[in-house]
């Protein structure tokens, strides 16, 4: 893919800021930083209004750790281009990064609206939440991202964890349980069955 994509590096401008796109992209991937800042800031001037190529160059700060400055790439990228899901995700990502906790939530909430049945966007919606110490709507939320992904251990132990601390225990039990069944190898999950079987 570098190969067939480096061939297209010497085309017109709009080729080559496609081209340096995919080749950032493949090598943030890959976890060649420096690389991915190369192709990202070569897509970015050759076609500034790419948005694409700014989440690209927003994702490669972002792994830097300079949220702020990834925080207007991406913010560009979706001026450019309001239905760039990417450049909405991050942003929500980078905005949970530096606590700025509501604009997360406004962003994940925006792409809800955009992507339904998003398993990665229900469960940020929960997690902020978790965040914002609102256990029955973070539970609210997994119910949904349970009816996306029945069968995710993680999210059905979340699920009993949040339900053992609002004090309901036998709703707990049901989804420890269920998480047991999936991934019987969860150490915390079956310290919270053997004290559940005890009481």
């Amino acid at each position: 893919a570098l190969e067939t994509l480096k061939m297209f590096e010497k085309k017109d401008s709009r080729v080559k800021s496609v081209a340096a796109t995919n080749l950032s992209f493949l090598y943030y991937l890959e976890n060649e930083l420096a690389q991915a800042t190369n192709y990202a800031d070569l897509a970015v001037n050759s076609d500034r209004y790419n948005p694409a190529a700014l989440t690209n160059k927003g994702n490669t700060v972002f792994a830097n750790g300079d949220f702020e400055k990834a925080a207007e790439f991406y913010k560009e990228a979706l001026r450019n281009d309001s239905s760039c899901t990417e450049a909405l995700y991050n942003l929500g990502l980078t905005y949970k990064k530096l606590n700025r906790i509501d604009e997360a939530l406004d962003c994940f909430l925006k792409l809800h609206a955009i992507l339904r049945n998003s398993a990665q966007v229900l469960h940020q919606i929960a997690n902020i939440f978790e965040i914002m110490e609102d256990p029955s709507q973070a539970i609210e939320w997994l119910l949904q991202l349970i009816s996306v992904v029945p069968t995710d251990p993680h999210v059905l132990s979340k699920l009993g964890k949040l339900y053992d601390n609002e004090g309901d225990k036998s709703q707990a039990f049901h989804y420890y349980y269920e998480s047991y069944r999936y991934f019987p190898s969860n150490i915390e999950v079956i310290e919270w069955l053997g004290a559940y079987y005890i009481d």
